[in-house]
């Protein structure tokens, strides 16, 4: 038998399995009438009513008593039994749409759900009812319920006003929407982009953003030439330097770049994850070796490949499956692993990242592997890449 409360804790998870989507206006397709959801409610058989007829009775009375709103309905029956006599049951709880079922499940995910609702509707009839308006309120669901009414409203005029009103060639201080400064769109750009891409199809809003500054260390003071030794600059101006080092080491980590000592020869360069697109096509860099150490997890391999994407010498060091071996006890789990190809990635490389994938997804992060250990892994990498 299925109670009240073991219906409504169905009907929740259901809620928030399929929220998102439904008040996106992606109902499933269903049979012309048929509920958005149905509980079979398994009423007791004649055996089961004689071992326990007053819990028969009380589960009777309980759906008997339940209030039935718009859209919630209890299908009966009248069960003849030659022992029990002829006893109505209940036997289907039936939800027709979504509004019933948060009906259903009451409390804070009614409210929820309401909110939630009459919002997606708010986008649908400023941006319109396109499949990729729907899929861009889906995508961004618990941004959009979780915002409170003056954000949500900024954000749709916001979004509405983009759409009509070209703002190509501008920088976000320079947009001409009262309340909106440049802080504001950093922390809701992802939204506005997706939901203009979606009702206008362009690729994006033609914003001018400030270019990422990399991180540049020059290990050998010769090199400085009475300038700054510990900098940051955009690709664009690193790419009108003219250094000339024996060597590059680009690592995953900042810390790792700051720990570095003098080095004849050598720069030390923050890849900042997948900065290192940019890293890669900086000439003065592309002329040079280099040798790459990011973290041993699946990310830190697709980092590397896109390195080797845009640069003809890079060497790996600390990731090999002798380095994540040797440190198991300092392992984590990694989160969300990238589960792309990388070809290229080299024998022992491709070998440490099937490991990692074999052992569940596991990491070996940079700044746990012990400073000497890896200061010695990087002097005979930098000794290999010389000629």
């Amino acid at each position: 038998m299925i109670t009240v409360a073991e219906a409504r804790t169905m009907a929740r998870i259901r809620l928030q399995a399929r929220w998102a989507a439904w008040a996106a206006g992606e109902v499933e397709s269903t049979a012309p009438g048929a509920p958005a959801m149905a509980v079979a409610l398994h009423p007791p058989t004649e055996r089961e009513v004689l071992v326990d007829q007053a819990g028969a009775e009380q589960w009777a009375r309980e759906w008997g008593a339940l209030k039935l709103l718009d859209g919630i309905e209890v299908e009966w029956t009248t069960r003849s039994w030659p022992s029990a006599g002829r006893q109505r049951v209940p036997v289907r709880l039936r939800l027709i749409d979504p509004d019933a079922i948060a009906e259903f499940v009451g409390g804070e995910q009614l409210r929820a759900w309401r909110r939630m609702r009459d919002r997606a509707r708010a986008v649908r009839e400023s941006l319109g009812e396109s499949v990729a308006v729907r899929a861009a309120i889906r995508s961004h669901a618990t941004a959009i319920a979780g915002f409170d009414d003056e954000r949500f409203a900024t954000l749709l005029d916001v979004a509405t006003w983009l759409v009509v009103n070209t703002v190509d060639g501008l920088r976000p201080r320079q947009l001409p929407i009262r309340g909106v400064d440049t802080k504001w769109f950093q922390a809701h750009r992802s939204i506005v982009v997706h939901l203009h891409r979606a009702a206008t199809g362009s690729d994006g809003l033609g914003i001018i953003e400030a270019d990422p500054l990399l991180r540049v260390r020059l290990l050998d003071a010769a090199m400085a030439d009475n300038g700054p030794s510990d900098y940051a600059a955009s690709a664009a101006s690193l790419g009108e330097l003219t250094y000339r080092p024996a060597g590059i080491f680009v690592f995953e980590n900042l810390e790792s770049v700051l720990a570095m000592p003098p080095w004849v020869g050598a720069i030390a360069v923050h890849g900042s994850g997948y900065a290192v697109d940019v890293v890669g096509r900086i000439p003065w860099v592309r002329k040079a070796p280099v040798v790459y150490w990011g973290d041993l997890d699946s990310d830190g391999f697709a980092i590397l490949h896109r390195l080797r994407a845009h640069h003809p010498r890079v060497t790996s060091v600390l990731m090999d499956e002798a380095t994540l071996i040797e440190h198991r006890d300092l392992w984590v789990p990694e989160r969300r692993p990238n589960r792309g190809a990388f070809p290229t990635l080299l024998e022992n490389e491709a070998t440490a990242l099937a490991r990692i994938r074999s052992e569940g997804d596991v990491r070996l992060e940079q700044e746990r592997i012990p400073w000497e250990f890896a200061l010695a892994q990087l002097r005979c990498a930098w000794e290999s890449v010389q000629p």
